[in-house]
């Protein structure tokens, strides 16, 4: 007995398998298969830059020498920085970078650099040598002399281990660091480095460095126009010959040559304050306050530019001038833009002398007179031993009397007579 048509039949249909169904299934798989085990392998991550061919390092160091060669430091020397990137163990592109920063006052990585070398090869002569001579370009004498003696010790026949000893020595003279044989060593050292290597530059550059130290100005600018000779490009080169036409009266040229400087280098202050300098020396006030306040706005944080500026506007009569511009150089403070200024130390060194001087003096003329006589007490209770500093004193006290006893009128007062040592020459 069974129910018709029921659900519950045990007698059960067989279907026909699909084969098209199936040829896909197993295409389909296929598929996948491939696609994990070719495809995926070379695809690059989600979100992962896509790699870039790498350049080779040779191309760096023949673009960044031919930058050199064309007297663009600043370019060659980002150059030279993707060589390093690039091949980090090629110490010359170390060397070659460093010399650049020094060429351009790039001296806290010149430094770095100089290491980097010595890291690699501490036996090499020029690696200690530019590490010492940047040191010392940042006043750290001692130890760059050490540095520097160390590259003679391994290369005594190295003209540009010598150079860079003179060179340091003679700074160490300049800031009254020397000992009893320093110039000594100095003169002998940039000869030494001249005989070495007549064609290197910074072997006359050094000498050149030394004879000015020395007063030996027209040695020096023959010197120094070698070195501009055997390279055209460095800023501190065309500066240091501008100085020493200054001193051998050669005003036009030295204009000339720190105008130069400055085409290098148009954020180093210094060549326009010289020009500045010079015109203040011929008289011309307003050339030389051109020239001023555009050296300024290359260091508006150096006091010695406030020192320049209030110089010549007191020199010119303009003592309100004057005095704003040597109150920040004597003082220090925030010049209007809000950037602080470190004041200088009285001393007994001839131009910082000079600067309270003429700052006492600008506020007696202007009967600011109780500001005038502390400096004036400040001249004779510091620098009492040098006679130009007490005679101007005794002078701001003196003007200072007569403007208690005879109040000024609004007539300007006549420009005050004063005393200083032999004629200041811009310094190095």
């Amino acid at each position: 007995m069974y129910l018709k048509g029921s659900r519950l039949s045990l007698n059960k249909k067989h279907h026909k398998p699909n084969g098209l169904l199936i040829f896909f299934l197993v295409a389909g798989i296929g598929l996948l298969l491939y696609f994990n085990l070719v495809v995926v392998p070379v695809m690059n991550p989600p979100f992962v830059p896509t790699p870039t061919p790498t350049r080779d390092p040779v191309s760096y160091v023949q673009e960044a020498d031919t930058l050199a060669a064309e007297g663009k430091y600043l370019q060659a020397v980002e150059v030279y920085q993707g060589a390093i990137n690039s091949d980090p163990q090629n110490i010359e592109n170390y060397l070659k970078i460093a010399r650049l920063q020094i060429y351009t006052n790039q001296l806290e990585q010149a430094k770095v650099n100089a290491q980097n070398a010595i890291l690699l090869d501490a036996s090499n002569s020029d690696a200690y040598a530019l590490l010492g001579w940047a040191k010392g370009f940042q006043q750290e004498y001692l130890a760059g002399e050490v540095d520097a003696k160390k590259a003679i010790e391994l290369d005594m026949n190295s003209g540009l281990a010598h150079a860079a000893y003179a060179y340091i020595l003679a700074l160490r003279v300049e800031a009254g660091m020397d000992e009893l044989d320093t110039m000594d060593k100095a003169i002998e050292e940039s000869r030494t480095a001249i005989a070495l290597e007549p064609n290197l530059l910074e072997a006359h550059w050094a000498r050149g460095y030394v004879l000015e130290i020395t007063s030996n100005y027209e040695e020096a600018v023959r010197e120094l126009e070698i070195a501009v000779g055997l390279n055209p490009n460095i800023a501190r080169v065309y500066t240091a010959l501008g100085r020493n036409q200054i001193n051998t009266n050669q005003l036009d040229q030295a204009v000339f040559q720190f105008t130069k400087a400055y085409s290098l280098n148009p954020t180093d202050p210094t060549p326009n304050l010289f020009i500045s300098r010079i015109y203040g020396m011929l008289g011309e006030w307003e050339k030389g306050i051109q020239y001023g306040t555009a050296a300024l706005r290359d260091g508006p944080a150096d006091p010695t530019l406030y020192a320049n500026l209030g110089t010549l506007y007191f020199r010119k009569g303009e003592f309100n001038q004057a005095a704003s511009f040597l109150e920040l150089a004597v003082r220090g403070g925030a010049n209007e833009d809000g950037i602080a200024v470190e004041g200088i130390p009285l001393s007994y060194d001839l131009t910082t002398i000079e600067t309270y001087s003429r700052y006492g003096l600008a506020l007696a003329n202007i009967n600011s007179c109780n500001q005038a006589v502390t400096i004036a007490n400040a001249l004779l209770s510091t620098v009492a031993d040098n006679e130009d500093a007490v005679y101007n004193a005794n002078e701001i006290l003196k003007i200072c009397e007569t403007n208690l006893l005879n109040p000024p009128t609004a007539t300007p007062a006549p420009t005050p007579t004063i005393v200083t040592g032999p004629t200041a020459t811009p310094q190095p």
